[in-house]
Formats: C-alpha cells, sequence, structure tokens
C-alpha cells in the first residue's frame, strides 16, 4: 500500500466507481479504497436476510417471501435512459461486456388520481386519455416541432432562437394546457421542479428528443433499461474494468483517513497505520464530513408485493412520476417498480420504491399518496437519508467529492455530476459520441 497513485477514490458508490473507471481507462493509477466489506456505499443492492438486517434488526424474514438470495435490491434505485449519458459511458469503458441489460416495460404519469403511459411522439399524443381533443392536435403540432427540430439546421427552428427563447416562450407558442405542460417537463423531459421554465428552451427540447430516441431504440413500453440482477452489477463491473488497466480495488478498509500537507491539500490517504500517497482524491460525502453541508433529505418506501402496480398494463419493470403539482407538492414523487422478470426478486414477487425529497419529518403520511397507487404489500419498509453537496474548493484541496444521490428514479441527475467531476479531475471534457449499439437490452421473454 506504500505506493504513489495518481488518484485514490474512497467508497465504491456507483459515482465513484464511474470515475475510477474513467480514470483508469485514462491511464491514470488509481487505487480504489472502501471502509465496508461490499461494493456500492449508499448505491448498494442488499438480499433479502440484509434487507432484514438493515430495517428490522435481528428479526428472520417470513419465508413465503422466498429464497433471500433470489432478492437484489437496489438502496438507490435508478432507470437508465436507453440512449443517455450514462449508458454512453459505460459503452465508452466498455463495461457493457460485463453486463446484461433489459428494456423497462412501462414509464408513466400521475394526473388527477391516475396512472397514464406517458406519450412521447405525436402519435402517441392523439390517442393520449390524458388530454381532450383540441388539445391533442397543439400537443401533436408540439411534438412534431420536437422531433423534426435539429441543432445544425435553421430551417427546423420556426424563427425562435432555442438559446434565448425560455421554455415557457416556447411552450406558449403551441397553448399547451397546465397538465400538459406538467406531463411532458417532469415526465418527458425529467425535470425535477418548475424552474427549467424560465431557462433557454434548447436543454427541455432536447432532453424530449432523447426520451423518444431511447423510446424508439428497443421498442419497448418505455425509453429506459435496467440491468439483470440490479444496479448491484454495475460497481463489480468497474471495479473489473479498474483492474483490467492496472488500478487496485479494496474492500474493508476502516477509518480511510485523507491526509493534508501544510497548505490544506490532499497528499494520500491512510488506513489501519499504512498511508499510501496521492495527487488527488475523489470521494462520497461520508469520507470527509467537514466539507460538505446538507441541503435536504429523501424520503422513501421500499416494498415488496405479489403483482404489479395497478393500472401500468402488468408491467412487470415501470416507473411512474408523480409531478410536484398533482400533489401539491414543490418537488416530485417518483415510484419505481422491477421483479423477477430482471432477476431482483424470486417468481412472482415484485420491488418497489416510493421516493421524494423529504418535505416533512414524516415519510409515511409524506409517501402515501405514492404508496396508495401500490395496492396491497407484503412488506413496506421507510427511510429517510440526508441528501449533501461538497463545500470545497477543488482545486485548492485536491478533494473532489460527490452529491448525494437524489429521489429521482432515473440516473440523469447523478451522470451529470460525474461528468462534471471528470472534467474538475482531468480538465477534459469526455467525449460520449460512441456507437450505441453496443449496448444492447433483451426483449421479455
Amino acid at each position: 500500500m506504500d505506493e504513489e497513485y495518481d488518484v485514490i477514490v474512497l467508497g465504491t458508490g456507483l459515482k465513484e466507481c464511474i470515475l475510477s473507471g474513467l480514470l483508469s481507462v485514462d491511464g491514470l493509477k488509481v487505487l480504489h479504497m472502501d471502509k465496508n466489506d461490499y461494493y456500492g456505499g449508499e448505491s448498494s443492492s442488499l438480499h433479502l436476510t440484509q434487507l432484514w438486517k438493515r430495517f428490522r434488526g435481528s428479526e428472520e424474514a417470513p419465508e413465503q417471501l422466498g429464497a433471500s438470495r433470489e432478492y437484489n435490491v437496489d438502496m438507490i434505485p435508478k432507470f437508465m435512459m436507453a440512449n443517455g449519458a450514462l449508458v454512453r459511458v459505460l459503452i465508452h469503458t466498455n463495461v457493457t461486456k460485463y453486463l446484461n441489460f433489459k428494456a423497462v416495460d412501462g414509464s408513466f404519469v400521475y394526473n388527477k388520481g391516475k396512472i397514464y403511459k406517458v406519450p412521447a411522439t405525436d402519435v402517441e399524443a392523439l390517442k393520449s386519455p390524458l388530454m381532450g381533443l383540441f388539445e391533442k392536435r397543439r400537443a401533436r403540432k408540439f411534438f412534431i416541432f420536437v422531433q423534426d427540430f435539429d441543432e445544425s439546421d435553421p430551417k427546423t427552428h420556426e424563427g425562435m432562437d432555442l438559446n434565448t427563447v425560455t421554455s415557457r416562450e416556447l411552450i406558449a407558442k403551441y397553448e399547451l394546457e397546465d397538465d400538459t405542460i406538467d406531463f411532458i417537463g417532469h415526465a418527458l423531459a425529467l425535470y425535477i421542479d418548475d424552474s427549467y421554465l424560465e431557462q433557454p428552451a434548447l436543454d427541455f427540447v432536447k432532453r424530449m428528443k432523447l426520451y423518444a430516441e431511447s423510446l424508439a431504440r428497443f421498442q419497448a413500453g418505455s425509453p429506459y433499461i435496467y440491468p439483470l440482477y440490479g444496479l448491484g452489477e454495475l460497481p463489480q463491473a468497474f471495479a473489473r474494468l479498474s483492474a483490467v488497466y492496472g488500478g487496485t480495488y479494496m474492500l474493508n478498509k476502516p477509518q480511510c483517513k485523507v491526509e493534508f500537507d501544510g497548505d490544506g491539500k490532499a497528499i494520500g490517504v491512510t488506513s489501519e497505520g499504512e498511508t499510501a500517497k496521492c495527487k488527488k482524491v475523489v470521494c462520497d460525502p461520508s469520507y470527509l464530513p467537514d466539507k460538505v453541508e446538507k441541503v435536504g433529505k429523501v424520503a422513501r418506501a421500499i416494498c415488496i408485493m405479489s403483482h404489479p402496480i395497478p393500472d401500468t398494463n402488468e408491467s412487470h419493470s415501470a416507473q411512474v412520476i408523480l409531478p410536484q403539482k398533482q400533489l401539491g407538492r414543490k418537488s416530485d414523487m417518483y415510484l419505481f417498480c422491477c421483479s423477477y422478470a430482471h432477476n431482483v426478486a424470486p417468481k412472482g414477487k415484485y420491488v418497489a420504491f416510493v421516493s421524494a425529497e423529504a418535505e416533512t419529518d414524516n415519510p409515511e403520511a409524506e409517501l402515501k399518496p405514492g404508496v396508495d397507487l401500490l395496492g396491497p404489500v407484503d412488506e413496506i419498509f421507510y427511510e429517510t437519508y440526508d441528501r449533501f453537496v461538497p463545500t470545497n474548493v477543488s482545486d485548492a484541496d485536491h478533494c473532489f467529492i460527490s452529491t448525494s444521490y437524489d429521489a429521482t428514479t432515473h440516473f440523469e441527475s447523478t451522470v451529470t455530476d460525474v461528468l462534471a467531476m471528470y472534467t474538475k479531475i482531468t480538465g477534459k471534457v469526455l467525449d460520449l459520441s460512441v456507437d450505441l449499439s453496443a449496448a444492447s437490452a433483451g426483449a421479455e421473454e
């Protein structure tokens, strides 16, 4: 361990593993350590016995739930957009060869007390019960504009510069109703609040295009994919990748203490009396608690069920977004469901999550609108965790700290943080122009 590394990464959470993989591929000498004896940190995947131990202490899991090892319950459950940035990163690092993906069956949105499929194209807009007849026509025109929009071809811009026109102004041109704006902004463009309406519309249109292109990719009912056996596969795949490039992984290293020089720069990490030297430290907030601040907390319910989420066309895997306005909240609520179809539970069992940015101190009452949509559950666990963001200046202390995972059930915000960290660490922008066909997802058998 008494060697010098370019970067020491602390924590095997998803963000840290992706960065460790990217930096290894770039030819940097990386040491990756974790104080836990398992991969994944906050984003680990638990089997049933571990889940019980975490939430119920010594109690044994009931036998009728099936074999413990057949469960892979992700603690930070998130789907991947088929053509999204995370999939591009996975292809860029060639980590896709260690993973098997499967398309997610359904993408839904909650509106006026009911669950609806998210319409993503002009054809679906005309069929959707979410809108009345005249609104369907207006939405169809808007979807056609988005589908035809090409940043490099001004003829498709309808005389607007989307770098200056705001999303609100663009939507106003098509006279869309508030409920329509709600599902387009939150369930298609995946914004977590309404601040995007005052921002330039280019990002909004690009996000809608990403959704539609991802949806078309596997001809499934959603634009999302998810690894077989759950997200716990990802950190391990990146560990393998790192090893191929000469990176070193060490689990179960207690008290990983970052060492600083007189100027406050990170120069190494000490564990069990040995110090490894380094130029930079990358870690999650738990390793440098005095360099982060709490900015909120996430409330969630983890449920084991014997049926799919009602009104989702019997989907074995699905996301339902409950836009903030529909619930009178300040931020959205998310439902996530997976099952034996993705090998995360025994046959006939489903794992569902309800998550939201906590706005009260009572997760059970706060998550009730989401939990009520699930129907009968076999077991339910409630939990809240704090969200931290770094407060340090990484140029000064050479520490690069990830932000905590948010309540969203998709990866778009997570990977934005990773790419920004990569640029800070290396001074380079990651080239994500890859051949997307390198990641395939099997259809339902």
